[in-house]
């Protein structure tokens, strides 16, 4: 059962020291090229929760003796623990999907035929700009899990270009 005092910003801290990200400057850098795609918070979150996670006792902390006297992290037994535990629990709460042209479409009430299929139009593009990005990255990823998360992405973005497309062309 995962800790009750670590939230899912926790977990990926944990995860990305694991993974060798030992600066919430690291941490940022990696975030931007892996689950940032698909797991977003707020990058100041990245420096406080590895003093948090210290305080706990799952991570472990340095800091460099000269030049810019970063806080370079690594990950504790326990660290490890709680992070092979939590990835190991099923994960049962729903998933999200924060589009915000779903939202203009469901509140979309006064928008017109036109205006509908202009919406529709420019989130077709956004998901399609994103596919690219997905589909540029996918020849580059060596690890397995990363590969089938990556996998994930495409076809989420491959199903929301067709459904604006859909949308589109049927206003």
């Amino acid at each position: 059962m995962s800790n009750p005092n670590l939230t899912a910003v926790s977990y990926v801290v944990l995860g990305l020291v694991a993974h060798g990200a030992t600066t919430a400057y690291d941490m940022k850098q990696k975030i931007a090229g892996s689950v940032g795609y698909f797991w977003a918070f707020p990058h100041s979150q990245l420096y406080a929760e590895p003093a948090r996670l210290v305080e706990l006792g799952l991570l472990e902390e340095e800091r460099e003796q000269r030049g810019r006297r970063r806080r370079i992290f690594s990950i504790t037994e326990a660290g490890r623990q709680a992070l092979g535990d939590w990835v190991r629990e099923p994960a049962t709460e729903p998933t999200q999907i924060r589009d915000t042209g779903l939202l203009k479409l469901f509140f979309g009430d006064s928008l017109s035929p036109q205006e509908v299929r202009s919406l529709a139009e420019a989130q077709e593009r956004v998901h399609r700009e994103r596919l690219a990005v997905y589909e540029s990255i996918e020849h580059a990823i060596e690890e397995p899990r990363h590969a089938d998360t990556l996998r994930a992405g495409l076809l989420f973005e491959r199903t929301f270009v067709e459904f604006w497309r859909e949308l589109a062309t049927r206003r």
